[in-house]
């Protein structure tokens, strides 16, 4: 697992719950360290043993603990230059929904050993959508939910997400529009602005 993903669960643990929960989870899941180097790699059982560790000292299911992460990812303000990568996707909720299928290549365009799941995006009828997530990595439609939800409110549309089915190596979710013009969205401006 590369160490960029493994960093950012370790921040999102931290940023969230605190250093000594972080602290608490090094100990349960017996890494033999304190963080993750965003440029190493690792083996995924350390991965799958803090997500393990994060949910039995947490109470809460593991599935939901990776759909807060996703949601991390986009709205944390340590962050916000990722949610400005992912709002390049496009101008409205529907063309970001477009632009996820070229997110593995974008990826690896910057880091070409990051293993960012395939994703193939059905639209089934007007504004009902499957997105289909093939990876390596246990829990990655309920990080996409995560997402995809903080990204609905970034452009300031309701959406129903349902996470519909995994196997092995898949998960699928179900995306409705309710609302395209729901709410204002959060201001982005192709430039970022200056300090």
């Amino acid at each position: 697992m590369h160490g960029l993903i493994n960093r950012s669960i370790q921040c999102f643990l931290r940023d969230t719950y605190g250093a000594d929960f972080w602290a608490e989870i090094v100990l349960e899941s017996r890494l033999g360290f304190d963080n993750f180097e965003a440029m190493l790699t690792y083996d995924p059982r350390l991965t799958e043993a803090v997500l393990d560790a994060a949910a039995e000292l947490l109470r809460r299911p593991r599935d939901s603990i990776l759909e807060d992460y996703g949601t991390y990812l986009v709205s944390h303000p340590n962050l916000e230059a990722l949610r400005r990568l992912l709002r390049f996707g496009g101008g409205s909720f529907v063309e970001f929904l477009q632009s996820l299928e070229d997110m593995r290549g974008r990826g690896q365009l910057a880091l070409p050993d990051l293993d960012l799941p395939d994703l193939v995006l059905v639209e089934e009828h007007p504004d009902h959508y499957q997105l289909h997530c093939h990876g390596s990595t246990q829990g990655v439609g309920h990080v996409m939910m995560g997402l995809l939800r903080a990204m609905a409110d970034d452009y300031g549309t309701l959406v129903l997400l349902e996470h519909s089915g995994k196997n092995e190596l898949s998960e699928s979710l179900s995306i409705q529009l309710l609302d395209a013009r729901f709410a204002e969205g959060r201001r982005f401006d192709l430039a970022a602005s200056g300090h």
